[in-house]
């Protein structure tokens, strides 16, 4: 599986110029993402390898084609998620709160309401104001599965952030990180700044 980029979408680039593997460069980015400790059915870890073909594909899904783009929405899930091991919250254990992008509950129902097989599962939600444990957990299980799960950063990318951010990125990569950590309601940390370097580095980009 391959992340494809501007160039092989708008025919620029030679095949192999214009799209990149994406296992390594997801392995890059995390790591530690190499082995499992537990490899149950009920496990939410997943390796870089097993990851990998999900995240690209939600690229191309959602219509994500430049690298710095990709970069920053790999690294977030990344850090997020520690390195593909979870898909809940786990500290302080927010109900609701999940997906490799960390999203919380509000983002998970209108994530599960934008997909076609999952919005029936949710039609009698409006809000997640009031609801009760259970039932953000509920919400959170119908995007946990490995295709939803790892697109979540895609769809949030382009639901939420303005074409602003996107513009940002393609002047200045560092510059649209910035931005996108303001969309995603996060402060440009330094753990987060490690992660973008991580994926700069492992996508290419100077």
């Amino acid at each position: 599986m391959y992340f494809s980029t501007a160039s092989v979408v708008l025919g620029l680039a030679s095949l192999a110029a214009a799209q990149l593997p994406a296992v390594p460069i997801v392995q890059k980015i995390a790591p530690t993402a190499t082995s499992c400790a537990d490899t149950s059915p009920s496990s939410e870890c997943r390796t870089a390898e097993q990851a990998a073909p999900f995240i690209a594909k939600s690229m191309s899904d959602y219509g994500i084609y430049t690298t710095p783009e990709m970069a920053a929405i790999v690294s977030l899930m990344a850090l997020e998620s520690g390195e593909f091991k979870y898909k809940h919250n786990i500290s302080p254990g927010r109900a609701g709160q999940g997906t490799a992008n960390m999203q919380m509950a509000q983002f998970n129902l209108a994530y599960a309401m934008s997909i076609p097989a999952l919005k029936d599962k949710v039609s009698q939600f409006t809000t997640v104001d009031g609801l009760a444990d259970a039932d953000l957990n509920s919400i959170l299980a119908l995007v946990q599965p490995d295709e939803y799960n790892f697109a979540s950063g895609a769809w949030y990318y382009k639901t939420y952030c303005e074409s602003t951010v996107q513009a940002a990125f393609n002047a200045n990569p560092d510059d649209g990180f910035t931005k996108y950590m303001a969309c995603v309601g996060a402060a440009v940390s330094d753990d987060r700044l490690a992660y973008w370097n991580k994926a700069k580095e492992a996508f290419g980009i100077n």
